[in-house]
């Protein structure tokens, strides 16, 4: 089944990133049993917000959102993942990684919700699952490790950071099993 991948960036390290995340996707797509399709959207923190605001009721930026398709389209499609760009670029400079790993890490996070796993219920049964596909899918610090230690809040997003969008959509086939849990948002 496909992962499709588009970006709304004006980051150029993005566009030369597409082919590597998208395969990056697809691997973390298996890795985390899913079957049906999957689509990322990489889009700015206005955007994010809007969408938090909407779906969560919690007006404020978010580095990653998950929206799991219902039970009825199990096996078909998974669902969707919504990354931040903005605040991935602000976490990739203040943790000294690239960009693209930051967005691999909450791909990964996205995916690990779209399989049903909720680490804010499961009594860490996701962040065990995530650190273990983190170290065999050779990504740094985990998303759930980096919250649980966190001691303030997220970076905020300056205006410099507000272009105009690009857009880059791929798709690439993958397959995996399935190991359905209960369903949640990031």
């Amino acid at each position: 089944m496909p992962v499709g991948l588009q970006i709304e960036s004006h980051s150029r390290q993005l566009s030369r990133s597409a082919n590597d995340l998208l395969r990056f996707a697809s691997s973390a797509h298996k890795a985390a049993g899913l079957q049906g399709t999957v689509s990322i959207l990489v889009q700015s923190s206005e955007r994010m917000q809007a969408m938090n605001r909407y779906f969560r009721h919690k007006d404020k930026p978010t580095d990653v959102l998950s929206f799991p398709a219902g039970t009825e389209l199990q096996g078909m499609h998974e669902g969707d993942i919504a990354i931040s760009a903005d605040i991935a670029a602000e976490n990739a400079r203040s943790l000294r990684h690239s960009l693209a790993n930051e967005i691999k890490v909450l791909i990964l996070h996205g995916m690990l919700h779209l399989a049903g796993y909720d680490h804010e219920a499961d009594a860490g049964e996701m962040a065990r699952e995530e650190r273990r596909l983190r170290a065999r899918l050779r990504l740094p610090q985990s998303l759930i490790e980096r919250t649980e230690g966190a001691t303030g809040p997220r970076p905020s997003v300056n205006a410099a950071t507000r272009r105009k969008p690009a857009k880059i959509t791929l798709r690439r086939a993958t397959g995996g099993r399935r190991k359905r849990r209960t369903a949640k948002q990031s």
